[in-house]
């Protein structure tokens, strides 16, 4: 039985994108099936367009991605939330789907679900710990199991955080590193594992 993970990033240039990205091929090498979903924007063209490449960046990626909904959390064995960081905390537009998942909190449908996290930041120290630790909370309020990095990876020695994978794109746009990279695919990888041998506990245990 396939484990099913469910990506739900927030991208406005592109690295959180790949980053995302890099987690669904780590899983996909597990054997897990993938939802990739990118959350959308509430603001309007006249906001997007102070941001050069904002509206164009968004129309691509809408193109390629839907936007994540409450079925897909309910359909995921793991949910894995990638986002950009806004002043050392999660981006508006990836809060709003979380938020928007208090109905299955509500009927305890994410209890036992793994949750992991990866970000971006356009500066160094800009945030990355502060955004993926800020996520844990509302991942904790919704019975998620939360699935940290550690050191469990040599490459956690070279980049990303023991929290979650993370980038920093600078001034230029620059996209994520290879290590960057080979982080979110160890993440995605150790994402797969985990709530596949919670969901295997599960199946063992109604059998019984």
């Amino acid at each position: 039985m396939p484990t099913n993970v469910l990506i739900a990033f927030y991208s406005r240039n592109g690295s959180t994108e790949a980053l995302a990205n890099a987690v669904a091929d780590g899983a996909r090498a597990e054997g897990a099936e993938l939802r990739l979903r990118r959350a959308r924007e509430f603001v309007g063209p006249e906001t997007m367009a102070k941001a050069q490449g904002w509206a164009e960046n968004a129309a691509r990626m809408n193109r390629a991605y839907e936007a994540p909904t409450e079925a897909d959390a309910e359909w995921a064995d793991a949910i894995v939330f990638g986002t950009p960081t806004r002043f050392g905390a999660v981006t508006a537009e990836l809060k709003a789907y979380i938020d928007s998942l208090g109905g299955l909190w509500f009927q305890g449908k994410l209890v036992g679900k793994v949750g992991s996290v990866f970000t971006s930041t356009s500066t160094t120290h800009g945030g990355n710990e502060s955004t993926l630790i800020s996520l844990y909370n509302p991942m904790a309020h919704l019975g998620l199991i939360i699935v940290p990095l550690g050191y469990a990876d040599p490459v956690l020695f070279r980049a990303g955080t023991p929290y979650g994978a993370s980038s920093v794109s600078g001034q230029n746009n620059n996209p994520p590193s290879a290590d960057d990279l080979e982080v979110a695919r160890f993440q995605g990888r150790r994402v797969a594992q985990v709530a596949g041998a919670l969901k295997a506990a599960r199946v063992t245990e109604t059998k019984g």
